[in-house]
């Protein structure tokens, strides 16, 4: 077997429990090694220019499902990216930039905002964001129970 060109940094199960400080959100996110950028569930998505010129975006969500409280921000919009499904459809997402903290961990990550509301998880961690992670798909919630 070869080995790692990385020492990895945890392992984390299919699902985590994580906790995005800078919006106050903590969430179950699924980790999503066939998506190559993480999502947010993000309802309401618009964007404005400021006086300066710098793009924002403002969503929308939900820090524990559908029947949480709703909560709106507004933050530097990072990127617009084309993202194509595992089905096959590609659309336009806007991209903000924040840090994440999983267990012990603390790092930043891009999150492509859509609507999951259809999907079980608010968030989708992709490969991207699990660079230096190693996944046991057995297991789920290794970091702290929700």
């Amino acid at each position: 077997m070869k080995e790692l060109p990385y020492q990895a940094k945890a392992v984390i199960g299919r699902r985590e429990m994580v906790t995005l400080p800078e919006l106050g959100l903590h969430l179950c996110c699924k980790a999503d090694t066939g998506a190559r950028t993480s999502a947010l569930h993000a309802e309401e998505i618009d964007t404005h220019e400021d006086e300066d010129g710098q793009l924002w975006v403002s969503f929308i969500t939900h820090s524990g499902g559908p029947k949480t409280p709703a909560h709106r921000y507004q933050l530097h919009l990072h990127d617009r990216r084309r993202i194509t499904s595992s089905n096959g459809h590609s659309e336009w997402r806007y991209v903000i930039r924040t840090s994440m903290q999983l267990g012990e961990l603390n790092f930043p990550v891009e999150l492509t905002l859509t609507d999951r509301s259809n999907m079980r998880h608010p968030m989708l961690l992709g490969r991207r964001a699990m660079r230096r992670l190693l996944i046991a798909p057995g297991a789920a919630f290794l970091h702290g129970e929700p």
